[in-house]
């Protein structure tokens, strides 16, 4: 069994922005900059965003974190966003997510400009990804992808089962699996007889939402496991969405959680920030 570690895979990419950023900086006077706009004070979001300031920093970037009150209207936070299209210094926007109960995601969607929509929510953005033609690409389902060919697991000719339907990870990994020449099954937590289309796939990407929901009995033999999940157990352990143990006394390769999937997010999200500067001043 392999362990489909996504640090080396995030190294390389990360290599590759740091050069395009210092070329960036030296060209145009000044570095990339990304925004990320977080409302509330969830937790696991504060972590996150911090995770990204971090990172912008190390490769040379400019991280600008804007961060507001759970009780700020949607239609303040709609004004700060438009601020931030207009800024010529802003290159990236994301608003983190989950928001307050207030925003309707179907509005948010159109909030960020396409060009500066890192995280590839805009539904410009979702359609070119579809169609075939991405400027940006999500980042979990890209890292995915990425993670894949790494380690010489080719979606070509194979079954692929996605478990998750929601935009940000199920259906654009659906698309992309599709686009590389696999023959995707496309459930939810609630399929009825999921086992028996997991049991089908050759490579099963598991984002459900629900902590170990993904057991042995639902995996082929020999097939390729990517947990997309993440949660925190009653003990304060970080886990995913497969019993990984468990899973990988069947699975032939699988990503853990923490150290998969994860860090593959954040490396794609600095990718994106980069060629969204770039295509900005169409280098």
């Amino acid at each position: 069994m392999i362990k489909l570690l996504g640090k080396p895979v995030a190294d390389s990419i990360l290599a590759k922005v740091l050069k395009r950023t210092q070329n960036f900086t030296q060209k145009w006077n000044r570095p990339p900059q990304l925004a990320v706009v977080i409302v509330g004070e969830d937790p696991a979001s504060i972590l996150y965003t911090r995770k990204k300031e971090q990172k912008a920093k190390e490769l040379g970037m400019d991280h600008r974190t804007i961060a507001l009150p759970a009780t700020a209207s949607p239609a303040f936070v709609y004004s700060v966003i438009q601020e931030l299209n207009q800024d010529r210094d802003v290159d990236g926007i994301l608003i983190q997510r989950p928001l307050p109960r207030s925003f309707f995601e179907g509005e948010v969607l159109f909030w960020i400009s396409p060009e500066k929509d890192v995280d590839a929510f805009h539904p410009l953005n979702a359609g070119k990804l579809f169609l075939g033609f991405p400027i940006f690409l999500p980042c979990t389902p890209s890292g995915v992808m990425t993670l894949l060919e790494y380690y010489q697991i080719s979606p070509r000719g194979k079954i692929a089962c996605v478990i998750g339907r929601s935009s940000i990870v199920g259906k654009p990994m659906v698309a992309l699996l599709t686009q590389a020449d696999a023959t995707v099954i496309h459930c939810n937590s609630k399929t009825p007889q999921l086992s028996k289309l997991t049991q089908q796939a050759d490579i099963l990407i598991v984002a459900a939402g629900k902590m170990e929901f993904i057991n042995k009995d639902y995996v082929q033999k020999g097939a390729t496991v990517i947990d997309v999940g993440i949660h925190r157990d009653s003990k304060g352990k970080i886990v995913g969405d497969v019993l990984f143990e468990d899973v990988a006394t069947k699975a032939s390769a699988i990503t853990p959680v923490p150290g998969g999937i994860g860090v593959m997010t954040i490396a794609l999200l600095m990718q994106n920030t980069i060629t969204a500067a770039e295509l900005r001043k169409k280098i």
